[in-house]
């Protein structure tokens, strides 16, 4: 099972009321430690097109409120459209971030965010 597939099914048994939404954020926390550590690349664009993608999940509901993917030409435009989904999230440190990350030819997750006033968590991963 691929780690997307795995997320999803955690996030369906919140869903369904199978698991609480603290287990699952656990569940999800160590999914995520043990797959999406950012890896360095010595080439800066390895195997072809890549992403950005950036997921804002309703922490209580267990859904999706954001489900952003943009090919990395295009990040300028990709965080305009997350900073309007959250604007509490400082995007102009966050988007220096990202500019390094991606210079740097990083993969993986390299934000995680979790606004536990709002209920969201926020993920941004380079692919």
């Amino acid at each position: 099972m691929t780690t997307a597939e795995e997320r999803m099914k955690i996030l369906k048994m919140i869903q369904e009321g199978k698991i609480s939404a603290d287990e699952g954020a656990k569940l999800l926390k160590a999914l995520s430690a043990s797959s999406d550590k950012p890896k360095r690349s010595d080439k800066p664009n390895p195997g072809g097109a890549r992403w950005l993608r950036v997921r804002v999940t309703d922490m209580h509901k267990g859904k999706a409120k954001v489900n952003v993917n943009l090919p990395l030409k295009l990040i300028d435009a990709g965080l305009n459209i997350a900073a309007q989904f959250t604007p509490d999230v400082e995007f102009e440190e966050l988007g220096q971030a990202v500019s390094e990350a991606i210079a740097e030819g990083m993969t993986g997750k390299i934000v995680d965010v979790v606004d536990a006033e709002d209920g969201e968590h926020i993920e941004v991963f380079i692919e």
